[in-house]
């Protein structure tokens, strides 16, 4: 075979293209839900009669197919539509449970003990969450924010169905026109994003880890 004739190298300015569209979608959409998720965890540790209707609702939107998702937002104003926006927006609301559940449930694992140190030591309660509980439940918060990035990654290749771009596109391509090759085109590309993805998140966490 010819070696230009290898998928990865003939579909070469098509992945490179897709590649940076998923990355745009993938980075901006994370680094909201990100900014809104982590203190809507904070949020329920402190406002305990809000962490049932918040995971609640939460949870909903996970069950919710994606394809359907992207679909219901079209006809929304501002947000809806084709193209990139309801993809980001539809992409935010799937990567909400992990983060939320995770700074809670890493927030509300610090040990009672520590807590009481801190107070003891006239802590406010703004300090204590800042200098002690969020760097103890680092590590936990940050497994959600790399499960939520693994999910969004993969649920990404969706937004194509509505013009949104990414690798997606090389996938629906290859199966309107029954062509491997440009499934793989897509598919390939989109996994390797989200090993490297989960990899460097993975070593972040190791490193802010408190031991």
């Amino acid at each position: 075979m010819n070696f230009k004739d290898f998928f990865l190298i003939k579909y070469a300015p098509d992945i490179l293209q897709h590649t940076l569209e998923h990355l745009l979608l993938v980075s901006i959409s994370i680094s909201i839900a990100t900014l809104v998720g982590i203190p809507l965890g904070i949020l329920i540790t402190r406002q305990k009669n809000l962490r049932q209707p918040v995971l609640g609702i939460a949870n909903i939107l996970q069950t919710i197919p994606s394809l359907a998702l992207f679909g219901l937002l079209i006809p929304v104003p501002v947000i809806g539509g084709i193209g990139t926006n309801p993809a980001i927006f539809a992409l935010i609301l799937y990567s909400l449970l992990p983060i939320i559940r995770n700074t809670y449930t890493g927030i509300t694992s610090v040990d009672p003990a520590i807590r009481e140190a801190g107070r003891g030591m006239g802590m406010t309660d703004r300090q204590l969450l800042l200098q002690v509980e969020i760097p103890l439940a680092i590590a936990v918060i940050l497994a959600g924010v790399r499960l939520a990035t693994v999910i969004g990654i993969g649920i990404a290749t969706i937004a194509a169905a509505i013009g949104a771009g990414g690798l997606g596109e090389l996938i629906f391509r290859g199966i309107s026109a029954v062509n491997n090759q440009l499934i793989l085109a897509g598919a390939i590309p989109a996994a390797i994003i989200a090993i490297i993805a989960d990899l460097a998140i993975g070593w972040l966490e190791g490193k802010l880890t408190i031991k």
